[in-house]
């Protein structure tokens, strides 16, 4: 095996989402491996939180500010990427949203927004960036899933709704264009270790119980879990996967659990 088929060395990739969280965490181990970094997200503010972060690590990152679910604007966001760094090689769609509503109390509204973020986003994203892909015959896409791609769960009728059909998108655009080296794959993360979670982490806590008792591996996902798996998704060492969801879980989605 060839470990250079592990390198991003020259590559240009654009992570939605991506000035903190885990948008953040795979943008940075991009960098690391050698690949150019642009990311966006909804405000100036954000965008200059995310700078700043990735200056603090070392890493030199394009922010853009850009509405992910307005199509005029991510054309926008394509070209002046391809001006500033060069096409891109790698997509990552990151950039979602989840809320908790009972569904029989959740407004029309909200629903469209959701789906609108989670899933009519990675479709927009996807189309503006597969033509310089079919011109260059190489591509990466990665859309960023969920165990709800797969589950059913209180309160997140929509967020299921949009993942389920980001998996199944996923799975189309590898059917249409793997034919130009493109290939198309998600990565539906477990529950992961984020300052947003601490409080529902402490010891003793009865959702920190549930899931660790869910999960074989018997802990927290962190973020750094989810770097290998990335980096595998967007460099040569995957060409031949495509249209695949690779769940970093812990063992979550293979398991029935304690029999209690």
């Amino acid at each position: 095996m060839n470990i250079n088929s592990f390198s991003l060395e020259g590559k240009v990739a654009l992570v939605t989402g991506a000035s903190y969280g885990i948008g953040f965490t795979i943008a940075s181990a991009y960098a690391k491996m050698g690949a150019k970094i642009a990311f966006n997200d909804i405000n100036q503010e954000l965008v200059d939180k995310g700078v700043a972060a990735y200056k603090e690590i070392g890493i030199e990152a394009k922010g853009y500010v850009c509405d992910v679910t307005d199509e005029t604007a991510i054309i926008e966001l394509i070209k002046n990427i391809e001006h500033d760094i060069g096409v891109i090689d790698i997509l990552v769609n990151n950039a979602g949203i989840i809320k908790r509503i009972p569904m029989t109390e959740m407004s029309v509204e909200d629903w469209r927004k959701v789906i609108d973020v989670d899933l009519n986003a990675p479709f927009i994203l996807s189309k503006a960036v597969i033509p310089g892909m079919i011109l260059k015959r190489a591509g990466k896409i990665i859309n960023i899933c969920s165990m709800m791609s797969e589950l059913g769960r209180e309160t997140v009728s929509a967020y299921a709704a949009a993942k389920g059909g980001l998996k199944m998108l996923t799975r189309n655009i590898a059917s249409e264009y793997g034919q130009y080296n493109i290939q198309c794959n998600g990565i539906g993360p477990g529950y992961i270790a984020t300052p947003q979670t601490a409080p529902l982490r402490e010891e003793g806590h009865p959702f920190n119980t549930f899931i660790v008792s869910r999960t074989p591996a018997n802990r927290w996902g962190t973020p750094a879990d989810l770097e290998g798996p990335a980096v595998f998704l967007a460099s040569n060492a995957s060409d031949f996967v495509n249209g695949h969801i690779l769940y970093v879980d812990g063992g979550i989605l293979a398991y029935i659990g304690k029999q209690p």
